[in-house]
């Protein structure tokens, strides 16, 4: 049977059905309610979580060593911790090879932070995407091995045979990314998503393997009856990596993020302090902060500018240093934003003739910038909801990013094409994968990858219905309710935020900048709300609400506090309307 949709609406501003929690999800939100006594709406969020309430105090509070894993239970992991042990007892020399990304930075910022307290440090090393692209190449790794004992990487290696053959040291690669059927010649390969790990542990970035590692270093150095460096003040940068890298906000995950926070709040890490105070983050860090404002400016560095910029930040005790390097990432991400809205502009218009109604939309274009064509692929993805490839053409060859919707593992995909020959190289997870083609095989390896995706149903159907937490009146969204609801958070990747239902309400709107819109909205009760939907002027949102006259609007969203001066205000996240 179809489930109604919720206040008829059918069509939304977005052209959505809104589709609201079901009967038995609302029968259980109430029990738990009666239950706990904790409020409805927080209730119906947990209930949409699978807690069930013997569990909500413990969801409510989750605590990082109640929910985190053995290290030892990832294959390879003891040989890595003791391999890397070793290196710094005998006072070998190190070199981190890391991805160029706010994972690979944080993974490496991580080691090289643990390594300075124990008096030892590392050769860091992090390849150009336009000269070297992503992971181990030969000539890099055959240059660090001749110089160095041990060499770590991060955040990438799980496929780089030929280059970790080169290195003729020995190489430990903390990973995430999806395996192949065989291992490269490491002396160790630590990766949750290797072929032969049950996947229990899939959902970690590469930042979370690399503290795990050192969780495992620090209890064979106790063992041993030496004490470590503090692992909890490191958990700011896995909570960073964790966001960015959108990993789902689910088991360990979440421990990690919302730990991680605390630890950032304290404002100690004088990188990420010297990055908040140029993104003008005037209140405490939230996923949003992360994933939006300092995600985007430790990448901008490995986009468009020097690749180690962002690690360095990360990983520096030089006030100095970190204001320095933080101005130069906050004037390349204005500069990546500028690119970015270029090719995001003609990859749309490519798309839009190719078609939109395919398993798999794609664009190529002669010589766009390698460093933003990943962030393009989620702008396409999230305009048509089909799995996206934007790939930037240079000579004989193109080097793309795809992104792809829930459901549909982009990763496995990409590999097998790879694997079949029409890409030079390609893998990833599930949300997202890299790719190099030749341009002569670049039709053929779109039409191959759009069909395994079909096979897995992408683009069978229309939009997405947009799901409903909850009804909610102006004058129950107090600063209050939503401390109550964040309790059920961090809110990310696989935990979304609830989002609520305001029905009826008068709106009045301005533009703000070329895409966005800022609204202030009330039931005529005195009670009104202000709210803001980034991005409204890219979709039909936006038009229809600027030009509403006296219309009245449902509106639906997410609610968050906007601190400033001292008070807290609630603030709506707007995503979509429909006329009332």
């Amino acid at each position: 049977m179809i489930q109604r949709a919720f206040l008829a609406v059918e069509d939304s501003l977005t052209h959505r059905r809104w589709v609201g929690p079901n009967l038995e999800s609302e029968r259980l939100a109430e029990a738990m309610a009666q239950i706990t006594r904790l409020p409805l709406a927080l209730c119906a969020t947990l209930v949409a979580r699978g807690v069930t309430p013997q569990d909500a105090p413990a969801f409510l509070a989750p605590q990082l060593r109640d929910l985190l894993p053995d290290p030892l239970r990832m294959k390879d992991m003891g040989r890595a911790a003791s391999r890397f042990l070793h290196a710094l007892k005998t006072r070998q020399r190190l070199a981190i090879f890391a991805d160029y990304d706010v994972d690979g930075g944080s993974s490496a910022a991580l080691l090289i932070v643990w390594l300075r307290a124990m008096g030892a440090q590392a050769t860091l090393y992090i390849p150009d995407r336009i000269d070297e692209g992503y992971g181990p190449n030969i000539p890099a790794m055959a240059e660090l091995g001749a110089a160095h004992d041990l060499i770590l990487c991060v955040d990438c290696g799980t496929l780089s045979h030929d280059p970790i053959a080169a290195a003729k040291c020995d190489v430990v690669v903390l990973d995430h990314h999806l395996g192949g059927e065989t291992l490269p010649p490491a002396f160790a390969v630590v990766n949750p998503n290797r072929q032969d790990e049950d996947g229990e542990l899939g959902h970690l970035c590469a930042a979370s393997v690399v503290f795990l590692m050192l969780v495992e270093a620090n209890r064979q150095l106790r063992a041993e009856g030496v004490q470590g460096p503090d692992l909890m003040a490191l958990l700011d940068l896995v909570a960073l990596a964790t966001v960015a890298d959108v990993a789902p906000l689910i088991g360990v995950n979440r421990a990690f993020v919302r730990q991680g926070l605390k630890v950032m709040a304290r404002r100690e890490r004088i990188g990420l302090r010297a990055l908040a105070d140029i993104a003008r983050m005037d209140q405490a860090p939230t996923p949003y902060a992360l994933g939006f404002l300092l995600g985007p400016r430790v990448n901008a560095g490995g986009r468009i500018g020097q690749a180690d910029l962002g690690a360095r930040l990360l990983a520096t005790d030089n006030p100095t240093e970190a204001t320095a390097l933080a101005e130069r990432l906050d004037v390349l991400n204005t500069e990546r934003r500028d690119i970015e809205a270029r090719v995001r502009e003609e990859a749309l218009a490519q798309a839009e003739m190719r078609g939109l109604d395919g398993p798999l939309v794609w664009a190529a274009g002669e010589g766009w910038h390698p460093g933003v064509v990943g962030i393009v692929a989620a702008r396409l993805k999230e305009a048509t909801h089909r799995p996206a490839v934007v790939i930037g053409l240079d000579g004989a060859e193109g080097k793309g990013s795809a992104r792809s919707v829930s459901g549909v593992d982009l990763g496995a995909a990409v590999h097998r094409v790879a694997a079949e020959g029409l890409l030079i190289k390609g893998g990833g997870h599930k949300m997202a994968a890299g790719l190099t083609v030749a341009r002569d095989k670049l039709e053929a390896a779109m039409a191959r990858l759009g069909e395994l995706l079909a096979k897995q149903g992408a683009g069978a159907g229309g939009r997405e219905d947009l799901r409903i937490d909850s009804l909610l009146a102006t004058s129950a969204a107090t600063p209050g309710f939503v401390e109550q609801i964040e309790a059920a958070g961090p809110f990310g990747a696989a935990a979304p935020a609830p989002r609520f239902v305001f029905a009826d309400m008068a709106v009045t709107t301005h533009r703000v900048g070329a895409s966005h819109l800022k609204i202030s909205f009330g039931d005529g009760m005195g009670s009104r709300i202000e709210g803001i939907a980034f991005g409204a002027f890219d979709t039909s949102l936006g038009p229809a609400l600027e030009n509403a006259g006296h219309q009245r609007f449902h509106l639906a969203g997410r609610l968050e506090l906007n601190t400033w001066g001292g008070r807290s205000k609630v603030q709506l996240r707007l995503e979509d309307a429909a006329k009332a």
